[in-house]
């Protein structure tokens, strides 16, 4: 296909999605989806895996934290404020020592009382392994990460919003610097309107502008797009996996078919012109929402990290209601004093059901950190064998608490909807 076909196909494409969300603008001043008040539940499962991925995430947060320092080392003092940060519910310095498979205590130089701790070999070859890693699968980051910012206003993030985010999208520790040098024609280093550094994109790839719902509904060109809004087919679902109890209530299913009724609203098209008080609006944030869970490694991540992008990605106040009430797309986890929102389709029976290259080599990370005692003089050796040892029990995603239904159209548990403190 030539440039002008292409041109002419992203044209209808643009004009046939601006004439839908305007017909449902208008239709939306008149109309509300009847919704109903679902009670929060419990899921085990998902609860587990945050649990055991927060000890993980806190090791491999160490460990970086000791390759950057110029000593190689880290002092039981420099520990001591970091357990907030870490996301840990114990001290830093009592974490740090469950692990000497990673971490190696050893007296300070010149102040033997003061512990310090620096990588164990099995850890220096881990990490050299996870820098291969981030090599080998460069072009999925710079697809990640463009993708994000093509779905901010603005084309473009402040660093230290994107900083905390850095494990769950998968991006390397500098990946500011090494992105900037190694791709300078997707992004740059920028001064925003705050005066606080930015990573830009610094040009629109087309080819990325198709989400993940799209892609799985097998309209992933311009081409099936317009064909299917020709027949009449605008609106894709969303894959939904409720609680058990949920699904066989006859006004959670009425809601649920009309909310999958409304058209899909492409996160990476422009929305400023709906109506913020509409369902179509609603179901935008929702696919805003399930598109950039669906972008991270583990399909999750903490609900205040979301909270520092709302103007970027342009979301209402309070959209965070919205994953209490489709509970069959998002689960919201209140593990480990934090909490957590995970997207349901991304797992089955406890496991991801497409795992990254960079997830399974942290498997290998947490399979060490488990090892205990016995193999730190000879954890080398048993690098080898991790592949055939990582197939841990399945774990079966359960709920443990009754639904309660009402008639009203908002709310959810205090604990759902509290504040994080993180």
């Amino acid at each position: 296909m030539n440039l002008l076909e292409k041109s002419l196909f992203s044209t209808l494409k643009s004009i046939a999605t601006q004439n839908l969300v305007s017909h449902y603008h208008n239709l939306q001043q008149h109309r509300t989806i009847v919704k109903v008040r679902l009670k929060w539940v419990k899921n085990r499962g998902l609860d587990h895996i945050i649990d055991v991925q927060t000890d993980l995430k806190a090791a491999c947060l160490l460990k970086d934290a000791i390759v950057r320092s110029p000593v190689g080392y880290l002092t039981a003092k420099s520990l001591a404020d970091s357990q907030k940060l870490l996301g840990l519910t114990v001290p830093t310095l009592r974490f740090i020592r469950r692990y000497p498979t990673l971490f190696e205590e050893f007296p300070h130089p010149k102040y033997p009382s003061l512990p310090c701790f620096k990588l164990t070999h099995i850890a220096k070859i881990l990490h050299d392994q996870e820098l291969k890693v981030f090599e080998d699968n460069q072009s999925d980051l710079v697809e990640r990460l463009s993708k994000v910012l093509m779905m901010t206003t603005s084309r473009m993030v402040a660093l230290q919003s994107l900083h905390p985010l850095k494990w769950d999208l998968g991006l390397p520790d500098d990946f500011d610097k090494k992105l900037t040098k190694n791709f300078p024609d997707h992004f740059r280093i920028v001064k925003g309107t705050n005066g606080l550094a930015c990573l830009k994109l610094v040009q629109w790839p087309e080819k990325y502008a198709v989400s993940e719902l799209q892609k799985m509904n097998d309209d992933s060109s311009p081409q099936a797009g317009y064909r299917e809004f020709k027949r009449g087919k605008a609106a894709l679902e969303f894959p939904m996996s409720f609680p058990r109890g949920y699904g066989a209530q006859k006004k959670v299913k009425a809601w649920m078919d009309e909310f999958q009724k409304l058209p899909y609203i492409s996160p990476y098209e422009d929305s400023r012109g709906i109506d913020p008080n509409s369902d179509l609006m609603e179901k935008r944030v929702v696919g805003v929402l399930h598109e950039f869970l669906s972008l991270t490694l583990y399909k999750k991540t903490k609900r205040n990290y979301l909270r520092s992008l709302r103007e970027e990605l342009y979301l209402p106040q309070r959209f965070t209601r919205i994953f209490t009430r489709y509970p069959g797309i998002f689960y919201l986890s209140l593990k480990c004093k934090t909490t957590t929102v995970a997207l349901r389709e991304g797992y089955c029976r406890g496991r991801l059901v497409y795992p990254h290259p960079l997830t399974r080599h942290r498997d290998k990370f947490h399979h060490v950190m488990r090892t205990g005692l016995i193999y730190r003089s000879k954890g080398v050796d048993i690098l080898p064998q991790m592949d055939n040892v990582l197939d841990e029990e399945e774990i079966e995603l359960t709920d443990e608490e009754e639904i309660e239904l009402t008639d009203e159209c908002d709310g959810t548990s205090d604990a759902a909807t509290g504040t994080d403190e993180d």
